[in-house]
């Protein structure tokens, strides 16, 4: 049997376990856990941020399942580093704020004619995404 004399030395396994317990935390837990430098504002989240809103493109990849009316569709999303939704439901909206469309990569302007995620609890990670409106008539035309 080890006896452990430093009391500063940390068991692997609970060292494991608490690196596990941070990584299935909610986000804004792990965020207050990080030191403050290395946390990033969430994208759109005041006006200050919208450039950063703007500049973040992810490589994802975005399929339409089905058209369920005239204003949503059912999408599946997988971004391979943070969320994949199978059957996820969009609906038509106007842009409240500037951003890139999701798949084309287009700029966004407030105003324009857009796809975002219906609002779900718990919100999706993808929340923020958008699609313009006729990108996606143009993915269902070629379909």
């Amino acid at each position: 049997m080890e006896i452990r004399t430093n009391a500063t030395d940390v068991d692997p396994w609970t060292q494991t376990l608490g690196l596990l317990t941070q990584l299935c935390a909610p986000r804004d837990v792990r965020a207050s856990a990080r030191p403050r430098e290395t946390r990033r504002a969430r994208p759109g989240a005041d006006g200050r941020n919208k450039l950063y809103a703007m500049s973040e493109r992810r490589t994802v990849a975005v399929s339409v399942v089905e058209r369920q009316s005239a204003t949503t569709v059912s999408i599946a999303w997988r971004d391979a580093t943070r969320c994949s939704y199978g059957d996820q439901v969009w609906q038509t909206a106007r842009a409240r704020v500037g951003g890139v469309c999701a798949v084309s990569g287009r700029p966004i302007a407030p105003g324009d004619s857009v796809y975002r995620p219906r609002p779900t609890r718990p919100v999706p990670i993808n929340a923020g995404a958008m699609i313009l409106a006729s990108v996606l008539e143009q993915i269902e035309e070629t379909a």
